[in-house]
């Protein structure tokens, strides 16, 4: 399932940056950004499943990060 939902993010990720690219139309790209979080999140936890915690634990992290960089394109 985790497999899924990790094509369905990475599609929706890969169609949000191809629109600010092509239109060079930023709006999206905060959403692209909480896709992106999440992408990674469900990467995350996959690797924590698998018994990678090091590897699960560092895409957490970088979840944690990307998260914080949306919330303030949010802001700004």
């Amino acid at each position: 399932m985790l497999k899924k939902v990790r094509i369905t993010l990475g599609i929706i990720v890969l169609l949000l940056a191809g629109f600010g690219l092509i239109t060079k139309n930023f709006v999206a790209q905060p959403f692209m950004m909480l896709g992106l979080c999440a992408f990674i999140l469900v990467g995350g936890i996959d690797e924590l499943k698998q018994g990678n915690k090091r590897r699960g634990y560092i895409n957490i992290f970088l979840s944690v990060f990307v998260l914080a960089v949306a919330i303030q394109t949010f802001i700004a």
